[in-house]
């Protein structure tokens, strides 16, 4: 027969409040020390999302996302170790622990935000519904018995999904943005709803189609995604957005690869 000291009792029920006062899970160590101990910071970045994230000829990662990730590595002294996302496995491979941030056109939504933390603004992102230029599409009501086609867990396969029923249109689902942009380009899709940059890039591809943005769906700011309760790495992120603003080079970055600057109100966040 095992017996417990009062003094045992004691220790054990402290450690117990402890971890009751902790949501029931042991403590961790801070993510920041996590990361700056292992030298090293995993970023989910999607790479098959022209132009923030996609493969080279000499099959390296380039884009916007993928150099802002670079930058904030090397400021930070950082091996930078890419994890490849979609859409819809962003959210998941931060939960996970498989990534330490999220740096991949994530737009800022009440829904994500109730399950992840958001940095301030680093770039954004117009939201549109495109298609061919003699489509008579000018908004919603004209996708009455329509298809509209989305990349899966992106924030147009949320918002249209709950307007499809209201307006009477169909959406359909592809797992990544390059099946989305080969099903508009081979014809499969007669409408898309995705970004500015990529409706350009699918007009590009099929001049004879004139493939255009028909109408705006929303402007999104886009963000870093952190777990939540990561206080110490998201001040760290933050200051170092705010000071990537004010020096010009976000914006750099920005520009080179979606050919505009940033938002004004963006660009003066930083000053």
């Amino acid at each position: 027969m095992t017996h417990v000291t009062r003094k045992q009792f004691l220790g054990g029920g402290a450690a117990l409040a402890a971890l009751v006062a902790l949501g029931g899970r042991p403590a961790r160590a801070d993510q920041l020390d996590d990361i700056m101990r292992a030298r090293k910071i995993r970023v989910a970045t999607d790479l098959a999302i022209p132009p923030s994230g996609m493969m080279s000829p000499q099959m390296e990662p380039i884009g916007s996302d993928v150099e802002v990730a670079r930058l904030l590595a090397k400021d930070w002294g950082l091996e930078l170790e890419f994890v490849q996302t979609t859409g819809a496995t962003r959210i998941p491979n931060l939960q996970t622990n498989k990534a330490d941030i999220i740096i991949s056109t994530l737009s800022v939504t009440p829904e994500r935000a109730r399950v992840i933390a958001f940095s301030k603004p680093y770039a954004a992102l117009q939201s549109v519904v495109g298609g061919a230029r003699d489509l008579p599409v000018k908004g919603l009501a004209d996708l009455r018995g329509r298809a509209v086609t989305v990349t899966r867990g992106t924030t147009q396969d949320t918002e249209l999904t709950g307007l499809a029923r209201e307006h009477n249109f169909r959406v359909v689902r592809y797992d990544d943005d390059a099946t989305m942009v080969t099903a508009a380009v081979s014809g499969q899709a007669e409408m898309v709803a995705t970004s500015a940059t990529i409706v350009a890039q699918i007009g590009q591809r099929i001049p004879a189609r004139n493939f255009e943005p028909k109408f705006v769906l929303r402007n999104f700011d886009l963000a870093m995604g952190l777990r939540q309760g990561e206080t110490a790495l998201m001040e760290k992120v933050n200051a170092w957005i705010d000071e990537n603003i004010r020096n010009g080079k976000l914006n750099a970055i920005y520009k080179k690869y979606h050919g505009a600057e940033l938002p004004e109100h963006m660009r003066g966040a930083g000053a």
